[in-house]
């Protein structure tokens, strides 16, 4: 890995360098985490990687190589690799769900029922589209967040579970029996809305989730680490999960050595099943910033590339007004939502610096990233902790390193 003097890319070294010992100070120290990977490229250039803590329980420390759960980092992609279908005439942002998964067709609204109650339902306002997975506006919802009689349905179907009795197929059937909890385009909830359209990619390629995004992105991307599962020569290079428990803090979550992520999982989720390193995600990241193009290689569009990054909200609207998620990857003040990816619509309202027009995510384990046009500057964050609300840790990374600015 090659790395640039920040000073040439416009940033004050000496500002950058706090941010290591922030992390260490406060996270690492403190056992709050295990480790800490952050990776922050301008014009095309790395000026900044610091690696920090063990990989693992009593093992060596983390570096380059050192594979991660991105968990939600993965809608981004699979939300690309449905642009690419577009490009190719296959499919259309505005094109009703359920022409590719007929399985939807005559989904309806929750009126009443759940548990041993059947269902009562009302028909939709309109259809689900595109559009409303690619921006969480589908009406499909989470089983994990504990809210309502629809998202207990998912829970007691196990209808997350990746290595569970569903594939990909079989998955889409299992959600058509249970409600929609808004009509779509009313409301914003963080879901399986991109597992959903990890399907529609798979059935509209004819080639499963995982190959496509093996032959058309990560291998023409050289992103040569990133998967849904980690192969047997790799497996020592997987770290450690961990979770936060009230009351007893840090606990372990998935080990590396014997991880679920070691097996190919039967349902492949294009919301949130990938492995990867910083540096595989920076150059995913890198192609987007360049408008879809990476050391000659093309994966989309310019024009793609702005379509997704623009607020598709309806009516320019916001997360904090549209949003019914209790857990979002978005600090949801003045931020909008595309095709794939939050989009700072504001600045104030948010309270921290960056750029109008930036777009990010982030996934459970407290990964993240975020891409700024403005300022052609794209930063890649790796910790393995869940949930990503633990701790003010993005909002802190991304106050330094705006700081660190000249």
């Amino acid at each position: 890995m090659l790395m640039k003097a920040p000073e040439k890319h416009g940033f004050d070294a000496a500002r950058l360098n706090r941010i290591p010992a922030f992390l260490k100070e406060r996270y690492l120290d403190s056992g709050k985490l295990a480790n800490a990977q952050l990776l922050i490229a301008r014009d095309g250039e790395i000026v900044h990687f610091s690696s920090q803590g063990p990989a693992r329980e009593d093992g060596g420390a983390i570096d380059e190589t050192s594979l991660f759960r991105i968990a939600s980092m993965t809608k981004p992609i699979t939300s690309i690799a449905f642009m690419m279908l577009v490009e190719e005439g296959k499919v259309a942002v505005d094109t009703p769900v359920h022409h590719v998964l007929p399985e939807f067709k005559g989904l309806g609204v929750f009126e009443a029922g759940g548990g041993p109650v059947p269902f009562q339902t009302k028909p939709t306002a309109q259809p689900m589209r595109m559009v409303d997975l690619l921006r969480h506006t589908s009406g499909l919802t989470y089983g994990f967040q504990h809210r309502t009689n629809v998202d207990a349905a998912y829970r007691a179907g196990k209808i997350e579970n990746w290595h569970g009795g569903h594939d990909l197929d079989s998955f889409i059937g299992a959600l058509a029996e249970i409600p929609l909890e808004f009509s779509p385009g009313d409301a914003w909830n963080y879901s399986v809305s991109t597992d959903v359209l990890g399907a529609v990619v798979q059935r509209v390629s004819g080639m499963p989730l995982d190959r496509f995004f093996a032959e058309r992105i990560f291998g023409p991307l050289k992103m040569d680490d990133t998967g849904f599962w980690v192969e047997a020569d790799k497996v020592d290079r997987l770290t450690d999960c961990y979770t936060f428990v009230p009351g007893k803090g840090r606990i372990m979550y998935d080990r590396g050595a014997e991880s679920a992520w070691s097996a190919k999982p039967k349902l492949l989720s294009g919301g949130g099943g990938l492995v990867s390193t910083a540096l595989d995600y920076s150059r995913f990241c890198q192609m987007c910033l360049n408008g879809g193009e990476l050391d000659d290689v093309r994966i989309v569009g310019r024009k793609t590339i702005e379509l997704m990054t623009a607020n598709h909200l309806p009516g320019n609207s916001d997360l904090t007004t549209m949003s019914r998620s209790l857990f979002s990857e978005a600090a949801l003040a003045g931020t909008g939502f595309g095709l794939g990816f939050a989009v700072m619509k504001e600045l104030a309202p948010g309270m921290v610096q960056g750029s109008v027009g930036e777009y990010y995510w982030g996934g459970m384990f407290s990964t993240a990233f975020f891409i700024d046009p403005v300022e052609r500057l794209t930063m890649v964050f790796m910790t393995q902790m869940s949930p990503s609300s633990t701790y003010p840790i993005r909002r802190e990374l991304k106050t330094m390193i705006y700081s660190a600015l000249t």
